[in-house]
């Protein structure tokens, strides 16, 4: 069968280019490996079928002849396991690949996204400026370590794999004011994003937004 993962059929304009079925796409794109996206709704994702595909609701899923699955890095590992364009084939070099996607996911992501929930704070609320000020020594702290990790290197290891695609997608949704103090990290970020799979899969991804807008 043709490979399928499911994608949503519209989101609003500040979610367009960074629902995740895009780091799925790109991980496609990267090992050229031929899909059908299965969009869905608010009322599909809420049906059984739908359900016992992705538990959740959310997306991505994936499926080809041998899997059913969902989260985005689980099925980006399982894309890597099929192409040399995302993984090595010696086993240190595919341990080291799942150690960056779930570093990308684990240790940096959620500090990303702590962080992001206070660009909103208003001045006048203490309270908020005291967390985000402790949310944001955190992601510093994670940043700082990427950073002195990558050092003059161009990718994470001695090729791009699947661990870079994972670390640029939560590295786009990082503060730009905050990622200006680590010019190493930003340089990264645009190198992995500069690939032409990576444009593929974010164009797949807005031309289905566009096709499905809804009527002004």
């Amino acid at each position: 069968m043709t490979i399928e993962i499911a994608a949503f059929r519209w989101a609003p304009p500040a979610a367009q280019g960074y629902v995740k079925d895009l780091r799925v796409r790109w991980a496609l794109e990267e090992a050229a490996l031929p899909y059908e996206a299965v969009l869905i709704d608010g009322r599909t994702r809420d049906a059984d079928g739908y359900r016992a595909w992705q538990p959740f609701g959310q997306v991505p899923a994936y499926r080809d002849d041998d899997v059913e699955m969902f989260e985005s890095g689980a099925i980006v590992l399982h894309i890597a396991a099929k192409s040399e364009a995302l993984a090595p084939r010696d086993a240190a070099g595919r341990a080291r690949v799942r150690s960056w996607v779930c570093a990308a996911m684990s240790t940096v992501e959620p500090q990303v996204q702590n962080f992001n929930q206070f660009r909103g704070a208003k001045a006048d609320e203490a309270w908020a400026w005291e967390r985000r000020s402790q949310v944001e020594a955190r992601l510093k702290h994670r940043l700082a370590a990427l950073s002195n990790w990558l050092g003059d290197k161009s990718f994470l290891e001695t090729q791009f794999t699947a661990g870079d695609l994972m670390m640029a997608t939560v590295l786009r949704e990082a503060d730009d004011g905050l990622m200006s103090a680590f010019p190493t990290l930003i340089a990264y970020r645009e190198r992995c994003l500069a690939r032409p799979a990576f444009g593929r899969a974010l164009e797949a991804q807005l031309e289905t937004f566009r096709e499905n807008a809804p009527a002004q």
